[in-house]
């Protein structure tokens, strides 16, 4: 009887490499060489991913039955990011990310980023500066900077209250 139960125990839990994704499952192959299919593939409401076959699988089998599972966490050290303590990212393996960093919060991609919205609101209480193609502007409580390509910033342009 003891056999038994602790043979169901050790069947709870499997570690293993993703094989085939889906939407909603993932194709599991388990350290011992098993291969396991339709593994229930559990996200979080709100975020969703789809890794990449060779990722890291780790699944539950309640009541030790391995006929059904859930893949709880899906990982992939192949794109890891180096963090800082208490920093949090969301990334993918091209490159683009959200980091939210100690002292900044990071957008980042070597791909297009693209807003859309009917209504676009940009608050900066202290600064608000843009480059493109190496030309700006830096926007402060009393003062504009401007530059162009190959120049530093030009002499300031002082924040007057619009004529009518």
């Amino acid at each position: 009887m003891i056999a038994h139960v602790w043979r169901r125990l050790q069947l709870m839990i499997a570690q293993g490499i993703g094989l085939r994704v889906s939407t909603h499952t993932v194709q599991i192959k388990c350290l011992d060489g098993e291969v396991l299919d339709n593994i229930d593939r559990i996200q979080p409401y709100g975020f969703s991913y789809r890794p990449h076959s060779g990722h890291q699988a780790y699944e539950v089998f309640p009541s030790g039955d391995r006929s059904h599972g859930f893949c709880l966490i899906a990982g992939d050290r192949r794109y890891t990011l180096e963090l800082q303590d208490g920093e949090v990212a969301l990334h993918d393996d091209q490159g683009q990310m959200v980091k939210m960093e100690r002292d900044q919060m990071l957008i980042s991609s070597p791909k297009k980023i693209r807003f859309e919205s009917p209504d676009i609101e940009i608050v900066a209480s202290e600064r608000f500066a843009f480059q493109t193609n190496g030309h700006g502007q830096e926007w402060l409580p009393t003062k504009i900077n401007t530059w162009q390509i190959g120049e530093e910033p030009g002499e300031a342009h002082p924040i007057s209250p619009p004529e009518f």
